[in-house]
């Protein structure tokens, strides 16, 4: 990857700067011609890495496709300190960057377009860059793919045409919105610059462009793809102000549904990550009941095999209990079930944030409570088994570490509040010990392409081991804890090596370095946990349990004393749930730097 970027820096050099180039005319071939490459028949490899064949002959750019997978370890100064507009040359003034260097920057961007949620048709967007402009895609969608192709390339010097390129996005976003023929570029453009943003650690630019594309789809209609084949024609004659042109084909119409669920994904997601409610309203009323029918692979739309639904409620019928909803059909796919655990990962944050002592002998609580519980199960056990991980196409893989990663991460949501309880304190411990399984099928080559997400599931997982491994730490005699250290390590090292791509994650991960009982995990004595080398480093290696360091939050005399009043368990509970509390607080604290 390194290699093929600083080709892709020289040939930007080149173009600048004509009268310096050095290398030979490059000729450009078609890369829509038949002859260019050839794919798998299989829908399932259907534009997957593996399935692409690249002749020496036809290339589309003068540098190969291949893509190294290696990660890129190098670590940059700052990630939000970008250089001003004005150092950075303009070089192609107000127009589209040249055909060549679009291209180059497409091919960056679309191996990495699953980690945003952007689904697209490929080809059509490819073919958007040689159209009129009138029928080109808008230019706040490229603007913002060219600003992520940059951002992917980090630290390279290529990186420096970020704020060239955010700012042309973020410039294009007036005419955008006066242009309803290009508002479902203008929402998925909004999607990547709220990822763009939030994975920069800029909260409230992110927070503002996710409730744009939010706004967006429901005020256009995209919550209710399909629903005017079902609803009345004078109720939609009601509302038929804001409605987009009926799809030309199914392409279109797949583009529309996929985009408002990259929004959905979005919006629930990261609503819970940053602790504020859901933009995306899903009630009764028909108006803002969610009936768009579930996502499938583009395949499918390409071939014509078109879910138009039913007009029924889609989320709502996924909560209901089996048996209870009629009609309901698809919501198998990768990309289904990608929205029904963001759907089960807000629902479960939701519910358990309204919990309150006067809630205890609720009846409704304990329903919803125990409907969300059943879903959660219900749903990870119709998922593949985390040993087939490796045997499934790569865009496949990165979707089922999410799928599993939120999944889990939704039973810790819904009883994280009931510590106290044996019961959840058991589910919560399941719940993160099974976040470690799914890392640990995470490979070095992986984290390329991880949903940034993912880590909050990491340290949702890491505050519950952190908790344990506090409440081991107060008994006597001293407990075993070198399993837990090894899990919180585990945790450690995937935490550090996606946070080398998404900074937000950098400020988690250096707090849970900090905190005491992590650092007696690095190591058996005082030193500094800094920086995460190998994961051996923390799994591999041997954990002494009977050396503690000075800075622990119950140190070995406390033990002792408490222990004398109370057999081989502390009596000291206020102690231990204090401390739990102290380290909780800092846990949370780590998330929400803006």
């Amino acid at each position: 990857m390194r290699e093929h970027i600083a080709r892709l820096e020289s040939r930007i050099k080149e173009l600048e700067m004509p009268e310096m180039a050095t290398s030979p005319p490059i000729t450009l071939f078609d890369p829509h011609a038949p002859a260019y490459f050839s794919e798998s028949s299989s829908p399932s490899s259907h534009n997957s890495p593996s399935t692409l064949s690249l002749s020496a002959s036809a290339s589309p750019s003068p540098f190969p496709l291949d893509m190294d997978s290696s990660p890129w370890d190098a670590q940059w100064a700052s990630m939000t300190d970008f250089p001003a507009l004005g150092s950075v040359a303009d070089s192609y003034g107000s127009e589209d960057p040249p055909l060549e260097l679009a291209q180059m920057l497409l091919d960056i961007f679309l191996p990495h377009r699953h980690q945003c949620g952007f689904e697209v048709h490929v080809g059509r967007l490819r073919e958007s860059l040689t159209l009129p402009r009138s029928e080109q895609r808008h230019p706040v969608l490229m603007n913002s793919i060219y600003l992520w192709a940059c951002y992917l390339s980090r630290p390279t010097s290529l990186c420096e045409h970020e704020p060239l390129y955010l700012s042309r996005a973020l410039a294009a976003v007036s005419d955008a919105i006066s242009n309803p023929a290009k508002v479902v570029d203008f929402i998925q453009a909004s999607c990547l610059l709220a990822i763009y943003f939030l994975s920069n650690g800029r909260v409230f630019e992110g927070s503002y462009h996710a409730s744009v594309a939010a706004s967006l789809a429901i005020q256009w209609g995209l919550h209710q793809v399909g629903a005017e084949d079902c609803t009345p024609r004078n109720v939609i004659s009601e509302r038929s102000a804001f409605r987009l042109d009926p799809a030309k084909d199914s392409i279109e119409q797949g583009e529309r549904i996929l985009t408002f669920w990259q929004v959905y994904n979005l919006d629930r997601c990261w609503s819970v990550a940053l602790q504020r409610p859901a933009t995306l309203p899903d009630s009764k009323h028909p108006w803002t009941a969610v009936s768009t029918p579930w996502p499938q692979r583009m395949e499918e739309y390409e071939t014509g095999e078109l879910d138009i639904g039913h007009g029924s409620p889609t989320i709502q019928a996924f909560f209901a209990p089996q048996g209870h909803v009629q009609n309901v059909t698809g919501g198998f796919s990768s990309l289904a079930m990608r929205v029904k655990a963001s759907a089960l990962f807000e629902g479960a944050s939701r519910l358990s944030s309204s919990w309150s002592p006067r809630l205890s002998s609720s009846s409704s609580f304990t329903d919803s409570f125990r409907t969300i519980e059943h879903t959660i199960t219900r749903f990870t056990t119709t998922l593949l088994p985390l040993h087939q991980l490796a045997a499934t196409m790569p865009d496949d893989k990165y979707h089922l570490i999410a799928i599993h990663s939120l999944a889990h991460a939704s039973m810790i949501c819904l009883h994280e509040h009931f510590l106290d309880d044996q019961v959840s304190r058991e589910v919560l411990l399941r719940g993160a010990r099974s976040i470690v399984a799914v890392a640990k099928y995470i490979g070095d080559a992986d984290y390329d392409f991880l949903d940034p997400l993912i880590g909050y599931c990491w340290v949702s997982a890491a505050r519950i081991l952190i908790t344990d491994l506090v409440q081991l730490q107060a008994t006597w005699p001293m407990a075993n804890t070198s399993e837990i250290r090894g899990e919180i390590g585990t945790l450690l090292y995937s935490l550090t090596k996606l946070s080398t791509r998404f900074p937000l994650l950098a400020c988690c991960c250096n707090s849970l370095h900090r905190l005491p009982s992590v650092k007696s995990t690095k190591a058996s004595g005082c030193e500094s946990a800094g920086s995460v080398r190998t994961q051996s480093e923390f799994v591999g290696a041997p954990h002494k349990n009977t050396t503690m360091c000075a800075d622990d939050p119950i140190t070995i005399g406390e033990r002792t004393n408490l222990a004398s009043t109370r057999g081989c368990h502390l009596a000291g509970s206020t102690n231990i749930t204090a401390t739990i509390a102290r380290i909780s607080s800092r846990l949370l604290s780590t998330l929400y730097v803006p």
